[in-house]
């Protein structure tokens, strides 16, 4: 049996001997924006552009920018603009040593955490940095699972009024995973646990030619996957599962274990670090959780996450706490 590999972990302290100036930091930025070497105005896209350096270091500017020379634009820009980096006055090492951070807490970071990591200003400044690199780990269109995929839910925060058969859930948030044998996760925030929401997961996340699908015996399955036969014909996958209140966790290799697995990483994280956390954002931590497990094998992780982080537009504060729900878990 060949021996797994497991990528090197990243390292904190290389990141800050590879980029010890917010120059070399800079640069990197720019490759990852731009890896064909052409830079572009990200106005009017032309690429007739000069490179201008600051005569004097500023705490919070960039070490040079770019000025486009087409006659209807003449746009100053730098390799940050309209990225998630954009109009931050962190240095880019800070927000490196971050992705660093989050990258290797295998049950998240919490922003109260980071702070103290980075000796960063504020709360608000860590919570913020942390969500726009979350921002950048969602895939806009995730592959379908095949194959043998698990599917469960599970329910964040709230409070449970009775345990077992009937229990009651006020305010709680309803958290659906699935996970292909192996191959990848998918995690999201849905509305409620009835069936048409089940469905709706499963039509987005499960491939129509998907072989098996594992869940618990929860009563929304299956009406949610009869539901889906008869909207495609084409999709008939044999449906098994594992009867949790009678303590049955497999029968043979039908089995939840490794999507529940996925959750109780989660949640330790929420209970072990991040202790409260808005139902709004949610979504953004499921991501989050998700994304890291996708790639736990990956060398390359750290060059994804700047790229990807280049090629996200900026997330505003205010955008960010814009109908904030008060209610925590």
């Amino acid at each position: 049996m060949a021996e797994r590999k497991y990528p090197k972990p990243i390292n904190i302290r290389d990141l800050h001997i590879k980029f010890a100036s917010e120059e070399h930091c800079l640069e990197y930025v720019e490759q990852m924006r731009w890896p064909d070497g052409v830079i572009r105005c990200p106005i009017c896209g032309g690429d007739k552009v000069r490179k201008v350096r600051r005569e004097a270091e500023s705490k919070n500017k960039r070490p040079w920018f770019y000025l486009c020379l087409e006659k209807t634009c003449h746009q100053q820009f730098s390799p940050t603009a309209g990225t998630l980096f954009a109009d931050s006055h962190l240095p880019l090492i800070t927000w490196f040593h971050a992705i660093g951070l989050v990258l290797n807490a295998k049950k998240g970071i919490s922003a109260a955490q980071l702070q103290r990591d980075l000796g960063l200003g504020g709360y608000k400044t860590a919570w913020y940095l942390l969500h726009r690199i979350r921002e950048s780990m969602g895939d806009a269109i995730p592959q379908p699972l095949g194959g043998t995929v698990e599917i469960d839910e599970t329910y964040v925060g709230g409070k449970q009024r009775r345990k077992g058969r009937g229990a009651s859930l006020l305010n709680k948030n309803v958290a659906m995973g699935a996970v292909q044998r192996g191959g990848e996760l998918r995690l999201q925030h849905v509305a409620n646990d009835e069936a048409h929401t089940f469905r709706g997961f499963i039509s987005a996340t499960v491939s129509p030619d998907v072989e098996r699908i594992h869940t618990d015996q929860h009563k929304s399955y299956p009406p949610a996957l009869k539901s889906l036969s008869r909207m495609n014909p084409d999709f008939a996958p044999k449906h098994e599962t594992v009867n949790h209140i009678a303590y049955e966790f497999s029968r043979g290799d039908v089995t939840t274990n490794r999507i529940e697995s996925a959750f109780s990483l989660f949640k330790r994280g929420v209970i072990g670090q991040y202790h409260k956390l808005s139902g709004k954002h949610l979504h953004r931590y499921l991501r989050e959780f998700e994304y890291r497990f996708n790639r736990r094998h990956d060398d390359d992780v750290f060059i994804q996450t700047v790229r990807r982080l280049c090629r996200v537009e900026p997330l505003r504060f205010s955008d960010l706490t814009a109908d904030f729900v008060e209610e925590t878990f």
